[in-house]
């Protein structure tokens, strides 16, 4: 089963990158309030998404997104993106 890589966005400015193999499951529960990492932000829309043919692959480019050099390749790859206000805080993963 497929599995992606996505990055939010709220309109509050936060970011999240999370992995997941249901991405509409899983946008809903980060706009319903299900998620304790992005309970915090509103109106998450979808900025970026990547597919992987297994988790693992999906989980070494979270990993990697979330790194420094993962949050540089953000800034140039992906329209609008600056860094998040809570850019001192790593975004957890996704189910």
């Amino acid at each position: 089963m497929p599995c992606f890589v996505y990055v939010l966005s709220s309109q509050e400015g936060y970011h999240y990158t999370g992995q997941t193999e249901d991405l509409d499951r899983r946008l809903n529960e980060h706009n319903g309030g299900a998620c304790h990492s992005t309970k915090h932000g509103r109106d998450w829309v979808l900025v970026h998404v990547e597919e992987y043919a297994t988790r693992r692959e999906a989980m070494e480019r979270e990993r990697y997104l979330k790194s420094s050099a993962g949050r540089r390749w953000m800034s140039k790859h992906i329209a609008g993106w600056s860094p998040s206000r809570r850019a001192g805080r790593s975004s957890s993963s996704g189910s």
